[in-house]
């Protein structure tokens, strides 16, 4: 199975200006990731990115660079605090969904067909503030609605168990998958990110197999940290073994979409981070396909864990670079 296309996290391009000449607009951040090598795309958030940028020169860069658009990632602003799609004011909901759909709209002028909904604000933080099944069912209608309008796009929902809320309507893979299927919409979704998956206390490599079991995973975030917080490390930096087994699991299931990089440098080179999360998912891809797979499955049907580490080998050797 071929590699998948690869993406940067173009706010991770903002960091470290003093290792770039001139200023770090959107533009020269898609030049920035542009000098990562094995880069193919890279997403961009709505509306933010597209603030104050004419789209005539974003297609000229992204053509200068041969990138391309991964997804288009919505970004509600604080105007949606009390939540997007499951806003207690209709108005407010109306918004949300409208804003989704011209991220949709942006994305296939722009040849994308994925728009990736984080629904920062779509939750709760106190016992008793809100109706659980009316946030549910707040959180699917805006889903539909969108879907709806968007029969040509991938709609899906990127998880996440807290932060900036204490509990979100859709917090884990199984909760995500629910609220997809009660759409009845084939285009509906869930986007996994390591990260979350990690705090809620999944194994993102199971959770994919159930989203690819359903043909509902759109789009992966990859990236690693310590299940705490959204830490947004180096790929497989923390977690080698449980990456292998995901990507493994992706080559398995047929996983056909892009992989997109959210990964957070403060202090970090973001073109070294980048390219180290190029060559870790090189690695990690061709070692999951050299995976003796009627061994391993063997050892599975037996449900021995050290004859499965035995067919899957060592993977702590260093990234090549």
């Amino acid at each position: 199975m071929p590699e998948p296309i690869l993406a940067s996290r173009l706010n991770s391009m903002r960091s470290r200006p003093d290792l770039w000449n001139g200023p770090l607009d959107v533009l020269d951040r898609i030049r920035r990731a542009a000098t990562v090598d094995g880069l193919g795309a890279v997403d961009l958030n709505y509306p933010q990115h597209l603030e104050g940028i004419d789209r005539t020169a974003l297609r000229d860069t992204l053509a200068d660079t041969n990138l391309r658009v991964g997804a288009i990632n919505l970004r509600f602003d604080d105007r949606f605090a009390a939540g997007a799609f499951t806003n207690p004011d209709p108005a407010l909901r109306e918004e949300a969904i409208r804003t989704t759909v011209d991220a949709g709209m942006l994305a296939l002028d722009l040849g994308a067909r994925h728009v990736i909904v984080w629904p920062a604000f779509d939750g709760y933080d106190y016992p008793f503030q809100v109706d659980y099944r009316a946030l549910h069912d707040d959180l699917v209608t805006g889903f539909t609605t969108v879907a709806d309008a968007l029969p040509d796009v991938m709609v899906s929902l990127e998880y996440k168990p807290l932060e900036p809320r204490k509990f979100y309507a859709a917090h884990d893979m199984a909760t995500s998958l629910l609220v997809a299927r009660d759409t009845g919409r084939d285009n509906v979704g869930v986007t996994l990110d390591v990260a979350h998956s990690l705090i809620a206390g999944e194994n993102p490599a199971q959770a994919a197999v159930r989203a690819l079991a359903e043909d509902r995973l759109f789009g992966l975030h990859l990236n690693d940290g310590f299940g705490r917080a959204d830490d947004g490390l180096v790929v497989g930096s923390i977690h080698p073994l449980s990456t292998l087994e995901l990507l493994f699991e992706l080559r398995r299931g047929g996983y056909d979409q892009h992989i997109y990089f959210d990964t957070f440098p403060v202090n970090e080179d973001p073109v070294d981070e980048a390219n180290r999360n190029v060559a870790a998912v090189r690695r990690l891809w061709r070692r999951a396909g050299e995976i003796d797979a009627a061994t391993l499955a063997d050892a599975r049907a037996r449900h021995d864990a050290f004859a499965a580490l035995d067919a899957v080998g060592p993977v702590t050797e260093r990234n090549p670079r």
